[in-house]
């Protein structure tokens, strides 16, 4: 795995960038070649950018965009360090469960800002993806995206808490009928159900986006923090609880005959054999 520990980011290692200018911090996803794959990188990545942004007084909101032809098709499977190992199924699993809560911890950061995130979508929103863009505050989506959480079609649980998330906003069911079957859904279907709150050409994404952006930076910043904190903390009442029990399930998962199953049927381009084990 990674070092977690370094506050470090190696030059033409980033997965993420952050440019500031007036009041907007800009943070893309700069991996349009690996279609800004997630992996262990991205999330230590992703908690030192928000670690910056959270003391920057002169970043009144948050872009959140992505390079390239899709914000994040989900895991990088090539990336270093992306299987962890144990010295006995127990010991995998615990370091497995470890490992997740870490990234949910680097993830909290994120969605805790007290500055808004507005996400600004193209492509393929899938996995992480689509878990990364559910923790903004607004999102807006070119007419070409495409959302899903295609976890249990390889044999792992929900990862970062995507599926509450969904339940949270449009309600149980619509998050049991995307995460249990892992279909795809089209951009105006995401913007029916109340997950994407504008739709826009693909060609004005970006000047919809700031747009939004440069209405928010313009308001009161402690009103506008203030209105994020009252909203979250009616809205989130009881992730934190939830998010544990989800590193738990992902981390049994993950460690899975029918997980090492689901990715060699994927990479084999066949279709799996599950067992339940």
């Amino acid at each position: 795995m990674i070092d977690t520990l370094s506050r470090e980011i190696p030059e033409g290692g980033e997965r993420l960038t952050l440019q500031v200018e007036d009041g907007i911090g800009t943070l893309t996803l700069c991996r349009p070649e690996k279609l800004n794959g997630w992996s262990w990188e991205s999330s230590r990545q992703l908690g030192l950018m928000a670690d910056r942004i959270r003391f920057d007084d002169s970043i009144r909101v948050v872009l959140l965009r992505a390079e390239g032809r899709a914000f994040c098709a989900g895991i990088d499977v090539t990336a270093p360090g992306g299987a962890i190992t144990g010295r006995s199924p127990a010991e995998r699993t615990q370091n497995y469960y470890e490992g997740i809560r870490w990234v949910h911890e680097r993830f909290a950061a994120f969605a805790r800002l007290p500055q808004p995130v507005v996400a600004a979508v193209q492509g393929y929103c899938l996995g992480f993806g689509f878990e990364l863009a559910l923790m903004a505050d607004i999102r807006i989506a070119a007419d070409d995206a495409v959302f899903a959480l295609p976890e249990a079609q390889i044999g792992v649980a929900v990862d970062a808490g995507g599926d509450m998330r969904i339940a949270r906003e449009v309600g149980a069911g619509w998050a049991k009928l995307l995460a249990l079957t892992g279909r795809r859904i089209d951009a105006a279907t995401a913007e029916r159900l109340g997950l994407v709150q504008l739709l826009t050409p693909l060609a004005e994404l970006e000047e919809r986006a700031l747009e939004i952006a440069a209405e928010i930076a313009s308001n009161a910043p402690l009103a506008v923090r203030a209105v994020k904190r009252s909203i979250d903390a009616y809205a989130d009442s009881g992730m934190a609880e939830a998010l544990d029990r989800t590193a738990l399930s992902a981390a049994l998962t993950l460690t899975s005959e029918d997980a090492q199953e689901g990715y060699s049927a994927k990479a084999s381009r066949r279709d799996p054999k599950f067992e339940g084990r």
